[in-house]
């Protein structure tokens, strides 16, 4: 509340002109609140998978079952046992060659990451709402409301 005073004289009629008039006027306001968005950078540091390729030596298992397999489905197919013998070579082939290596986790480093989050803080703020101008005329004590933005 802020309190402003004013002397007035009246000056309307010759008997009121020598009188003066005391008054103040008292402005109130009301708060508000400002939702305003708001960035925040945040960063962690998290273990992060080193890979590393091991590589595995071709066993006569794998090869022999890779045989088998590829010897079954080229005799189905053909119909023949010259398709049983290719498909057992192209069985045992491919049973060598998908066992050579594999990715393995061989470790662990620490990496940061950041990202941004979206926050909302609130700002006060003071709002005008009226103001009241209060004075005294002749022993009566008269109010007025009234707002300074309609004028």
């Amino acid at each position: 509340m802020i309190k402003h005073v004013i002397a007035i004289a009246l000056v309307s009629s010759p008997v009121l002109a020598q009188e003066k008039v005391n008054a103040q006027i008292e402005d109130y306001y009301y708060t508000v609140y400002d939702r305003v968005p708001e960035t925040k950078r945040i960063c962690e540091t998290v273990q992060v998978p080193v890979y590393g390729v091991e590589r595995r030596q071709t066993n006569g298992a794998d090869v022999l079952g890779g045989m088998i397999i590829g010897g079954i489905l080229g005799k189905g197919l053909t119909g023949k046992d010259n398709g049983a013998a290719a498909g057992a070579v192209i069985g045992g082939i491919a049973a060598a060659e998908t066992n050579k290596t594999k990715s393995v986790v061989t470790g662990y480093r620490q990496e940061q990451q950041c990202h941004n989050e979206e926050t909302y803080r609130n700002v006060e703020r003071r709002q005008y709402d009226y103001s009241v101008l209060q004075f005294t005329l002749d022993g009566t004590k008269y109010e007025l409301l009234f707002n300074k933005e309609g004028m």
